[in-house]
């Protein structure tokens, strides 16, 4: 689904991605975390086209990215200025369906459906102001859902939100990934989540970032945020993904730690 091979990008003098090479395949649901500062942002923003890197290839499904992909959906941290204040929940999630050519009764079916799918069935008529940011962050992740994107990019989704809502939206990408099969790589600075939420986790270095390690996870797609959290297994990967982020070297194969 998603190729990215020797990627670099440059602000300036300072070289942020200095080579970075991995892939994608359909339906997995691949974290990528790394130092504060190393450019997962800016990965995340080439992946996108909204920046075009300074070398480097990425394809989506096969084709260059070059500008923002017609098959691609973005949920970001800050979900109090990705959503309009003046539209109701189910304006701001139907909104993106024009470009689909879909007209205004098949934009509002499709714009409930994709709420009820996010537990807010009966928020279509609230305005985000009148919403918690949980809620909010839930008619973000709504309106991808209602798009139907092939690749679902999430740049540290959760990051603005408390613990226990934290937890609750982490189910929620699982159960999306699990049901509707869309692709989706998320970036996130919390290793206990990339480990909890990934098929695979990407671990990057420090700048100029490259690919660390890249790790099976193996813990299947049924996860609960207590039993999984206190699995032997899961110990083990995060401790491993810990030390990366912190500068270690890779000494247990993928393989190793798939075996548990």
């Amino acid at each position: 689904m998603l190729e990215i091979t020797d990627l670099v990008h440059s602000y300036g003098s300072h070289r942020v991605l200095g080579g970075v090479s991995f892939s994608v395949a359909e339906g997995e649901l691949v974290s990528v975390v790394g130092p504060s500062g190393c450019g997962k942002s800016t990965l995340l923003r080439s992946v996108a086209g909204l920046i075009r890197p300074s070398g480097g290839r990425i394809t989506l499904g096969g084709e260059p990215v070059e500008r923002t992909p017609d098959n691609l959906a973005i949920v970001f941290q800050d979900y109090s200025r990705s959503l309009f204040p003046w539209m109701s929940a189910a304006n701001n999630v139907a909104l993106p369906l024009r470009r689909k050519g879909m007209d205004r009764r098949r934009r509002r079916e499709a714009a409930m459906t994709a709420l009820e799918q996010v537990g807010l069935a009966d928020a279509g008529g609230k305005f985000p102001w009148e919403m918690s940011g949980g809620m909010q962050q839930r008619v973000s992740i709504a309106r991808a859902l209602a798009y139907r994107p092939s690749l679902l990019l999430m740049d540290e989704p959760f990051g603005s939100v408390d613990a226990q809502t934290r937890e609750d939206l982490e189910d929620l990408v699982l159960n999306v990934c699990a049901h509707h099969g869309i692709t989706i790589l998320l970036i996130t600075h919390d290793i206990d989540e990339s480990v909890y939420v990934g098929d695979r986790v990407i671990v990057l270095t420090r700048s100029p970032t490259r690919v660390a390690a890249d790790l099976e996870i193996g813990l299947g797609r049924s996860r609960d945020q207590i039993a999984t959290r206190q699995l032997d297994a899961f110990v083990r990967l995060r401790a491993e993904v810990g030390r990366l982020v912190r500068g270690g070297h890779t000494t247990t194969p993928a393989s190793v730690l798939e075996k548990h």
